[in-house]
């Protein structure tokens, strides 16, 4: 954790690097591919459930993707 305002965990997935997740409930996700997008008004419930997933890629696609209000960051570089 950086601060009591957020919380940063790195997690075990092949589409997921890390999760950093804010005290204004917003979910920053960063992906394997270099992408990063933020979820808005995710409650934390969702993040523990998340963080608690056999499959983090599965239940991100399942419950968090199309659920929330997002925008992404950071584009992923060009594939050469």
């Amino acid at each position: 954790m950086t601060d009591r305002s957020s919380t940063d965990v790195v997690v075990e997935s092949s589409l997921i690097r890390s999760v950093t997740y804010g005290s204004d409930a917003t979910l920053t996700i960063l992906f394997h591919s270099g992408a990063v997008y933020r979820y808005f008004t995710v409650p934390r419930t969702i993040l523990e459930a998340f963080l608690a997933a056999t499959s983090k890629g599965t239940y991100f696609n399942r419950h968090i993707r199309n659920a929330f209000p997002s925008q992404r960051v950071i584009a992923p570089p060009p594939r050469l």
